[in-house]
Formats: structure tokens, sequence, C-alpha cells
């Protein structure tokens, strides 16, 4: 019996097991949105903007073991796509996108709604396939989701002509995969795993760096026990939070340029490395000769190769998926009777606990002016510390990041390779979709929750209850601090004047709004709208205009060469002098 494409491509998503699909119809897809309509599968989700189709497809991803779909019209539906493609490309999220596209005899001839979506999207995907004939539709889609889950993961563009949607054949869904262009590893190299192991338990200064990729391999809990085994120090970057926990003594906090005193420090002056899916990017380790100032050896396992050593010379690579390699690794220590030198480990312990002693997240309270970090601090405390978090990009997301402490992976759900303001409220429908009976709340600022703040809208049609947690100061945060430090106070377009009544706003949606003023009110605002299960409720809470994010990292600057809080200003010059001297310790 032969069914159309359109059909086909339902029928497909529904042999991949896909729940959900995220979309904005057009008239290039309006054969597949005839399919969809015709059965009872696949559910989709109508979104008011298609950057919000494939920022919740992502939410959806990043916060399951499920892969997110999104549907777009070809033209300007398939290029307001883009950033959200983008966005999943950097953080290596697995992700199908199906673009609808005009017909294949109008292709190269500027047809109406015509965008050559395949050349826009090369530099952001994975992969994409321009399919031209309807025989070839199912194994395409077969073959996007297996290159997006596999290997280092990745979105993957389908861009499917109108003509390829009405045609007809029979329908065949391949059982599997072989591509004879494309094999990734997954066992790294036992003679790298062996001599990586001996480095560790040879190390003095240990350190465990942990990335994004640990989340995606499903890592976490090979991670936790590996450094528990070993009691090396751990640090996640903004990506692998969660990946170890960050409520264990072992974790000491966030690195980077907005991560903590003692993980910068341990980070730059220890002697043996461990990478364990990250990327040593610059907003990590900053300036690579910098980082390497104090010399050290460094192990990198990462699932692909052209991460290995892009930045930062390694010493040992080691190519493979992080959980078998780790799986091997804790194997081999399991077996060996030899351990890290206890004497050695006690004393760098020392230190690290001196460096750690100022606390370098510490800021001042207030009974007037909410501080921003306060409402992160209570918010995790009301939680438990088990919400789904996702953020927009500025102050509000390294103030979630630093003060939120994620003890599970899959629970931070933000923008950190592209940095996409409007990410928030979307990726937390589909986070909500993903995890129905979970608190979702979407940390945002005032700027960031406007980008894409029409898909209050969506989560009215679709009961999607999530919160939304205002940190609302008036201005670009992060760019008003930047302007502060190194444009003379020069608030050149970073002050928003022109603010809605966001209370207002939200109820029109139809949903709940609430403005908090005063630090008193804090609390109890969040009681009552993690109480309201069955409804979004709108925060908006007026914090502190002056609040900067420290400690903080300069562009060009070393991980000890940090700007540090106010209260630890005045320790800083000697305790400079001191590091300088440890880490010429042999």
């Amino acid at each position: 019996m032969e069914i159309s494409g359109a059909e086909i491509v339902v029928r497909c998503l529904a042999e991949e097991g896909v729940e959900f699909i995220f979309g904005y119809p057009g008239g290039a897809v309006l054969e597949i949105y005839d399919a969809i309509f015709k059965q009872n599968k696949v559910k989709h989700v109508l979104v008011r903007h298609e950057q919000g189709a494939v920022h919740a497809a992502d939410g959806y991803s990043r916060s399951s073991q499920k892969i997110g779909v999104a549907l777009v019209t070809s033209g300007p539906g398939a290029t307001n796509a883009i950033t959200g493609i983008a966005t999943a490309y950097m953080d290596s999220i697995p992700m199908v996108i199906l673009s609808g596209q005009v017909p294949t005899p109008a292709i190269g001839l500027d047809a109406f709604q015509e965008v050559d979506m395949v050349g826009i999207t090369r530099p952001c995907v994975k992969h994409n396939i321009l399919v031209k004939d309807v025989k070839d539709l199912a194994s395409a889609i077969k073959k996007a989701f297996y290159i997006a889950t596999t290997g280092r993961p990745g979105p993957v563009v389908v861009d499917i002509p109108k003509d390829v949607t009405i045609a007809k054949t029979e329908f065949h869904y391949p059982a599997s995969v072989q591509m004879r262009s494309y094999n990734p590893p997954s066992k790294g190299h036992p003679g790298q795993i062996k001599k990586a192991v001996n480095l560790m338990l040879e190390a003095k200064r240990p350190m465990v760096y942990v990335g994004g990729g640990a989340v995606l391999a499903n890592a976490s809990e090979q991670v936790t026990e590996l450094v528990r085994m070993l009691g090396f120090p751990c640090t996640n970057t903004l990506m692998g939070l969660g990946a170890y926990p960050g409520t264990d003594p072992l974790f000491v906090g966030m690195l980077g340029m907005h991560g903590t005193y003692e993980a910068n420090l341990s980070m730059h002056y220890c002697d043996v490395l461990i990478a364990i899916g990250a990327r040593f990017d610059d907003r990590v380790v900053s300036v690579p000769q910098q980082f390497l100032s104090s010399p050290k050896k460094i192990i990198h396992i990462d699932i692909d190769p052209s991460s290995i050593a892009k930045r930062v010379k390694v010493d040992i690579p080691i190519v493979g998926n992080v959980r078998e390699v780790l799986d091997e690794m804790l194997s081999l220590l399991k077996q060996s009777k030899e351990r890290p030198d206890a004497t050695a480990l006690a004393s760098w312990w020392k230190q690290i606990d001196e460096w750690r002693a100022p606390n370098s997240l510490y800021y001042q309270p207030s009974d007037e002016l909410i501080k921003p970090q306060y409402v992160i601090q209570k918010l995790y405390e009301l939680t438990g510390g088990e919400a789904f978090v996702t953020s927009d990009v500025g102050q509000h997301q390294m103030w979630a990041a630093q003060y939120y402490k994620f003890a599970k992976p899959r629970r931070w759900i933000n923008s950190g390779g592209l940095g996409t303001m409007g990410f928030g409220l979307p990726a937390a429908m589909g986070v909500q979709l993903a995890n129905p009976d979970a608190d979702v709340v979407c940390v945002t600022g005032e700027a960031s929750i406007q980008m894409c703040i029409q898909e209050l809208s969506t989560c009215k049609q679709y009961h999607v209850p999530v919160k939304i947690v205002n940190l609302n100061n008036r201005y670009l945060g992060m760019v008003r601090q930047w302007q502060e430090f190194f444009y003379g106070n020069r608030y050149s377009e970073s002050y928003m004047d022109a603010l809605p009544d966001f209370v207002k706003l939200a109820e029109s949606y139809g949903h709940v709004g609430m403005r908090i003023e005063q630090p008193a009110d804090v609390e109890g605002a969040l009681r009552e709208a993690l109480k309201l299960k069955e409804r979004l409720v709108f925060m908006d809470f007026i914090t502190d205009q002056t609040e900067n994010v420290f400690p903080m990292v300069q562009n060009g600057k070393g991980l000890n060469q940090m700007d540090l809080p106010p209260h630890m200003r005045n320790l800083q010059q000697g305790t400079v002098a001191k590091e300088r001297d440890y880490g010429n310790l042999s």
C-alpha cells in the first residue's frame, strides 16, 4: 500500500517513539500538518514563533533521554529556526528539525518563501539532508535520528520539498542504519586508559574537570564514583553542573569566568588534570597560555576527536564514549592496589580549603533591596534542589549557576555555548512536557524574557504550569556590568526604561502575576507560586540594580587573576603572592 510523503514523515516519527513535535504551520508543510491531524500517536505543540519551537524541542531533549523534534515551514519559518538550531549545535544537543521546502522543480528559482536551508544551516548542524525523492524520505529520517543521537550529539535538519510530501510510495522504515563515512567511536584505547589511570595515581595536586559531555553521555554515576574513590577535588563547567553533586564536599564549585575562587585556583595550580567531556572553551580556561603557565599533565576524555587538543595541548587523549571510558578506568582502579599519595592529597586539600574559606560567593544582604542571589538561594531551599531550572543569558544565568546547587544531571537547562537570550521560557515548556510532574522554573531577566514572551500564549493553550522568576534590575545586567568595569560607567543602550507591567501582561495571557519589591516577601511569593501546581506564575522580583557577578575573570586574564567580590579585595594582593609561590612548588 502506498502512502504520501507527509504520512511517511508522521509514521517515521511514531516509529522513533516521538511523543511531541513542536512547530508552526505554513504552506510548504501543510501536507504534513494534515497527516498529523489524522493520527493521535504524535502530539503537536503549536508555538508562537519558530525560534520557540526549536528551543522547546531543545529543552525537551536536554531534560530527558528522548530526542526533541521541531517542524517549521520554508522561508521565514526556516530562518526563524536558525537561532534555536545554532543554540543546540553549540551545546551538542540531539534534535531533529524538519523544514518545509518549495517544490523540487522550483528550487533555485527564487520561489515564494524559498531559502537554501541546507546551505544556511551547514555551519550550525551536525548534518543536514535535502530529500528530493519520496522513496528516500524514510531512510533520510532514520539517518537523521541516528546521527543526532550517536557520537557527539547534535541537531540534524531534514529539508522536505512540498512535492515530496504529496508524492506516494510504499512505507519501509529501516530497522538500522549503516553509514560507511560515519562510525563514531565508543570504547577508548585500552593503552591510553591504562596510562591515564597510572598518571592519576601519581598525582600530588589532582583536579577533575567535568563538562556537559558527561551529562549527555549519562555518565554522572561513573563520574561520582571515580571522584569519591580517589578523593580528588571536582569542578563542573556551566554545562556540566549536576554531573557531580553540587552538595558534595569534594565539589569545589563551578569554574571559569564566573567560577568560584577555589575552583579556578585549583584548576590553575593542579599538577594532573582529568578533563571529562569538556572542551576547554574560552569562558572556562580563558587564554590557553595563561592557563598552562603553571605546568600540568592533562588527561582528556571526549567522544569527539576534533575537540581534543583544539585549544589546549593534552598529554593523554582518550577518544570514546565518556561513560564507557570511565567504566574501564573504574575497573582498572578496583583491580589495582595502588592509591593516590594520601599525604600529598591532604596537603592539596588543605590549600584548597584555605582558598575556600573566604567564601567567594558571599554577598552583602539587605533589608531594603532584593538581592538577586537571595532569590536563587530561597528557590533552592524551597525546591530542595529538585527543580528543573532553565535560564536565559546574563547575570541571572550566572547567579542561578552559582547559588542553585544542582545535585542531579539534566536539571540545569541553559544556553551555554551560543548564549541565547529568549531561550529560557520556550525551553521550560519543553522541559515541563517531558517532566509533567516536576517543578520547572525559568530564571530570567526583564530583557531576556521579552525576546520570546509570546510563548506565554503557548503555555496557556497547552496548560504548561512553569514558574517564571524574573530578576528585574531594569538593565541589560551583564552589559551594564561590563560597561561599569571596562567602559567608564558609560551605560550605552543598556537601561530598560520602557518596561511593561509584567503582572498585567501575565494576567492578560491568563496566568498568575506577582510583583515582589521587598526582601521580606521573597520567600512567601516563591512558596505561593510553587503551591499553584496547575498554573503558570510570573514572579517579577524588583532587584538591586547595582549587584554584579563575582568572581570574574576578565578577557585575556588567567584563572588566577580574578576580580573578587568586595569582602575579598583586601586579601587579594597577599593571597595572589602566596598562590604564585605555591604554584612553583614541585
